[in-house]
């Protein structure tokens, strides 16, 4: 059973302009589907029960081009998204995301990270095009 994802699109985009962009949670919504907004530490979720509000931390180093965000649900179940941007060329960017299975019974996590796969790959799609050539 796979329990993880790894995915990477290149960006036509200095690697400040996507950093700042990904390191910036109020940008989630723009270009995920799960995040239907952002603040203050907080976010409201979308998911197949409806929306759900959760804790958000933002934990971005600029020297390793990491972000990653930091989920806390009600229950006190706690996810962690993790990424990367690294730039091989000046105007060029690469950004990889690290999917891994949401805190859900085990039965489930198989056709759970199938699904956000296929999401993720969709979402970093519309990042791509955002970001590309701004």
């Amino acid at each position: 059973m796979k329990t993880f994802d790894v995915q990477t699109i290149e960006i036509s985009a200095p690697f400040d302009r996507v950093f700042d962009y990904l390191s910036n949670a109020q940008k989630l919504p723009e270009w995920t589907n799960a995040f239907k907004s952002v603040s203050n530490g907080k976010a409201v979720m979308a998911t197949p029960n409806g929306a759900i509000e959760i804790k958000l931390a933002v934990r971005a180093a600029r020297c390793q081009g990491t972000v990653d965000w930091v989920m806390t649900f009600p229950d006190g179940s706690v996810a962690t998204a993790y990424s990367r941007v690294i730039a091989p060329e000046q105007n060029r960017s690469l950004y990889s995301f690290i999917l891994l299975p949401p805190p859900v019974p085990l039965e489930q996590l198989e056709g759970a990270l199938e699904g956000q796969s296929h999401i993720l790959r969709d979402e970093l799609a519309k990042l791509r095009a955002m970001l590309s050539g701004q």
